[in-house]
Parts: C-alpha cells; structure tokens; sequence
C-alpha cells in the first residue's frame, strides 16, 4: 500500500461518502476534499468538512498509519497546526495538534470502494513485470492513450528546457553559445557525446565566431582541443591543422586539460568522431547566425535543407587521419538530422518561444508528429504491447513515461494507470 493511493482516493473521492465517522465516532460529511499539494506541508489545502454539524475549513494531512504524525514530527510543526482532519489506513494511536487538542482521525479502509482496491492490488501486484500495466496496455483506450502522450511529450520538453536555461545562465544569456554546446553534444551521440560537450565548454564561443569563417581554421581548433593533433602523422591536410592549432593555441590562449578522451571503439566508421567533428565544423562555417535560422524554420523539408552539410574535402576519402578509404560524401542523413530535431532543436524552439512570450505548442506537436520514432528497447517493449509509437512524438512521450512513471511506479499520476483503476 502507497501513501499515494490513499492522496488518490480521498482526491477522487473512491470511497462510500454516506455514514462516514471518525475514530470517536463523530458524523462526517465531506464539503470540498480540498486543493492537492505537492510541496512540503499538508497533504490537502482549503479543505471543508462537517463534523457533527459543525462546518470546519483548513487542511487534511494522509497517512498509512495515524502513528506516522509522530513519525514525521508534525506535532512540533506550525503547519499542521490549522489540520481539521486526519485520514488514514490503519488507525493505531490518537493524534494530537501542538496544542494538545485531539484531531479527528478518519479510517478510510472501512469506506473504501473494494472495486478500486482490487484494481489498485492488481495493477501493484509483485509479478515480474516489464511495466506494472503490460497485461492491460492493450486495452488502453486510444483517445486518452493520445492526449496522454500529448501532454508527456510537453512534459518532457519541460524538462529539456531546465537543461536549456542552465547552459544558458552558464553562458551568460548567449542563445548562440547554448545551442553549439548542445549540438556538439548530439554530434557526439551516445558514446562521445560528453566527450564533444566538454570539447564545447572548452572554448568561449566568441573563439567559434571569430574562426568560423574558414572551415579549415575552425576544424583545427576543434580537433585540436579534443587532442586529435597530437601525433606524428606525415600529412598534408594534416600538418596544416597542427600549423594553425598552435596559432590559435597561442593567440587566445587555449587550455583543454578538461576535455574528455573520445572513443572509436565498436563505433560504425561514418559515426567516428573526426567526420562527426569536421561535419559539426561545416555546419557553422556554412551558418553565421545559426540561432536565428532555426527560430525562422518551421517545417521538417527545410530542416533538412538547413542541416545539409557534409565535411571538408579530406574527410571524403577518410575515416581517420592515417587511412584513405573510398570515396563518400558523408553528408548529414535525414535520420541524424532527426535526432537533432528530437534532442536540441525542437527544445531549443520551445524554450525560446517561452522566453518571448509567444505561443509554438501547436507548431512543436506539428514538428513532433512528422518527425519519424526513435527506435531503442524501450519502444520496441511498448509497441510490443500495443504499436502506439508512430512518429517522435510519441517515442519521447514513451520515454517519458517509462522513466518518470513506470520505473518510479507512479501509476497513481499516470492517465493509463487512473483509467486502469476506475475500468
């Protein structure tokens, strides 16, 4: 039994609100359940209850046992103070406010809805599970498994935008600034994406703008902050860049004793580092104001239009600096341009829009719904159960949903686990 199965009941009233009593068997009639809180303090504020005829209004504290005031030590907190009454499973002591009067104490196993519990045991039962709903997901009606989804995806946009506004405060309200520390991270992907971020934070992003216009000049930098031109290599193309790094080194004084080292290993040759970097390289010699251009862009055909980059001349015939391979064009493919829309571009467009003041929700779900799923386990797990994800939007609301609900167990706060209870 969770405490937030009895927030739940006593919120959505699950239980028989005739003949109710408290412990002293006093005549209870509930007026108003009161306004949820979820920050320290009462469980439910601006209640109004009548007891014995006498109406009362102030606050509702939840318990599993009545024992648990002491336990938390509420009768030497103020906040309490103004509880008119108690609502618990088991009653096993009397409570008292600070000043020693008694509270009344309701037992609410004694009223409860037994179709709801069987449902609540059913859905918390101990059987290993993938998520605690799997046998019932298929039966998850569409029109509210839709909207739910809707709001996750928000949800987790929100929860981008934290990230947002702290690459933000750390670079000192520069938008331009965010948006190249978090696109270097995506350009890293799963396995040299901390090792491209720290790339990022080692160079002040005025650095970027000022080398930016020659392609060659900024790939020497970046590759030489992530300590790429540190080795005997008799090359051209290769030499010229260890040439120009010690320049710059030297004129802007350059430290990269932060950066993280990068990782070839088990990585597919068109995901190696140094095409992701001389891409990433193209992409803002290409783009001067690369901020502006992606506030001003609003469909998927023109994302990619402004995202068709490849690398420079040398990374056409390479993977590496010491290996010629045959010839590509490794240009950005729709499917990395996705996840750049997915994890920077579409949080960053929401974030900004927020920051002015106007109103995108609708353009993002647009964006979010033509943008093709993510493929990873935990949407396979999900469309395994119900094929329920069909574009991006879905797949981050999916996400969301399987790390801030099912893995915490939080049905009680999930749309799919209220409907479950009430079916």
């Amino acid at each position: 039994m969770q405490e937030d199965f009895l927030h739940y009941i006593w919120k959505f009233k699950k239980f028989y609100p005739t003949n109710l009593k408290t412990q002293r068997h006093e005549a209870i009639e509930i007026v108003s359940v009161g306004e949820h809180n979820q920050n320290s303090g009462p469980d439910f504020f601006n209640a109004q209850v009548r007891i014995d005829n006498q109406l009362w209004a102030g606050n509702v504290e939840i318990h599993l046992k009545s024992s648990d005031w002491f336990l938390h030590n509420h009768e030497q907190d103020k906040a309490y103070d103004n509880v008119i009454l108690h609502v618990v499973w088991d009653h096993d002591t009397e409570v008292f406010r600070k000043d020693n009067t008694p509270i009344p104490t309701l037992e609410i196993k004694d009223f409860l809805d037994n179709h709801v519990l069987r449902n609540y045991e059913k859905l918390f039962s101990k059987q290993s599970k993938w998520i605690n709903c799997e046998n019932d997901f298929t039966e998850i009606d569409n029109f509210l498994l839709n909207n739910w989804l809707e709001r996750l995806y928000f949800e987790r946009l929100e929860q981008k935008s934290e990230v947002i506004k702290t690459l933000l405060s750390e670079s000192k309200n520069d938008w331009e600034a965010m948006l190249f520390k978090m696109l270097a991270k995506n350009f890293g992907l799963k396995v040299n994406g901390e090792s491209f971020f720290s790339l990022a934070n080692s160079i002040d992003f005025s650095i970027i703008r000022k080398t930016q216009n020659t392609l060659q000049t900024l790939e020497a930098l970046l590759f030489g902050q992530v300590g790429l031109l540190d080795e005997d290599i008799q090359e051209p193309y290769y030499l010229n860049l260890v040439k120009e790094y010690q320049f710059l080194k030297q004129k802007f004084k350059l430290e990269n004793n932060q950066v993280l080292p990068l990782q070839f290993f088990r990585l597919r040759p068109t995901n190696f580092p140094t095409i992701r970097i001389s891409q990433l390289a193209s992409l803002y010699n290409k783009h001067q104001n690369l901020l502006s251009k992606i506030i001003e862009t609003n469909t998927l055909e023109e994302f990619y239009k402004l995202f068709q980059v490849s690398t420079s001349s040398f990374w056409k015939t390479h993977y590496t600096f010491q290996k010629v391979s045959r010839p590509s064009s490794k240009t950005l493919t729709k499917s990395f341009v996705d996840l750049l829309l997915i994890n920077t571009i579409l949080p960053v467009k929401f974030c900004y829009a927020k920051h002015k003041g106007e109103d995108i929700d609708d353009l993002i779900v647009k964006m979010g719904a033509v943008i093709p799923s993510e493929n990873n386990s935990v949407i396979s797990a999900f469309n395994n159960l119900k094929k329920v994800s069909n574009s991006a939007l879905d797949s981050q609301a999916l996400i969301q949903l399987k790390t801030n609900y099912c893995n915490k167990n939080r049905c009680l706060q999930c749309a799919i686990g209220n409907s479950l209870l009430n079916k």
